[in-house]
């Protein structure tokens, strides 16, 4: 059974002062807080069992999602003592006793990525990590040209509009990949991605082209209410998947559907 983590513990330091009374993902995205549609979104691509990972204003995110059974979802928590980075916190679970791939991922995402589809393709890559990508367009307010290494002008491109493969913050991780994590100390998701590249560890990216934003600043948040409103059908799945059966490793599972 997969595992799923969100990482909810950060202080969201950059949507201050909204963060001083509120854990940056219990934010209300239209009626709702952005947690909420995240975990609603889990259970109905089949993900019910739940840890959130809590350190700043924890209590309050506790309170307002309790064990998650009104959601359809079995929800538990990992409590940070202290800052621990985008990926640090992963050190307290039980490696051990994980068998199968976990689902990780930020808890202050707005988007209709398929965890479902995400997790079957890192499966059947083979990879130790894979990773959600969004093709952010970076707009160039300049003229920007082309030149060849004898300074030679080859090209002109007016006002160009870039696009860079970036990190979601959605992940599978192998269990192999938990003890490369320190028990103690931050340890962003840049420091995994070093570590693995240093370890020739497979990583894997999975590119996605639909709806994603998260809500790090004050703009993204306020976009990410007219993102909502505007696409609440695609964002906030009111209908459950028919139950179907997968082989997977030889073994027949059910997948559990419900919201």
């Amino acid at each position: 059974m997969t595992r799923v983590v969100i990482q909810a513990g950060g202080k969201g330091t950059r949507l201050y002062p909204y963060t001083a009374v509120l854990p940056k993902p219990l934010m209300p995205i239209g009626d709702l807080p952005v947690l909420e549609i995240l975990i609603r979104q889990l259970v109905h691509h089949g993900f019910r069992d739940i840890t959130i990972t809590v350190g700043h204003l924890g209590h309050l995110i506790v309170a307002v999602i309790g064990n998650g059974e009104r959601l359809g979802a079995r929800v538990n928590y990992l409590w940070e003592d202290e800052p621990r980075g985008t990926i640090g916190a992963l050190s307290k679970l039980e490696w051990e006793e994980t068998t199968g791939p976990l689902l990780v991922m930020n808890g202050d995402l707005l988007t209709d990525f398929d965890y479902r589809e995400f997790l079957d393709h890192h499966e059947e890559s083979g990879a130790a990590l894979s990773v959600g990508v969004y093709y952010k367009p970076v707009p160039i307010t300049l003229g920007v040209l082309d030149v060849d290494r004898d300074n030679r002008v080859t090209g002109f491109r007016e006002k160009p509009v870039l696009s860079f493969p970036c990190s979601m913050g959605i992940y599978v991780l192998e269990p192999e990949i938990l003890p490369l994590i320190p028990a103690e100390g931050m340890f962003g998701f840049d420091q995994l991605m070093a570590t693995c590249l240093e370890k020739h560890i497979p990583v894997r990216a999975h590119p996605f082209n639909g709806l994603w934003l998260d809500i790090g600043r004050v703009e993204d948040y306020q976009h990410a209410s007219r993102l909502f409103e505007e696409n609440r059908e695609r964002l906030f799945p009111t209908t459950t998947r028919p139950n179907d059966v997968r082989h997977r490793n030889g073994q027949k599972s059910r997948r559990v559907i419900g919201a």
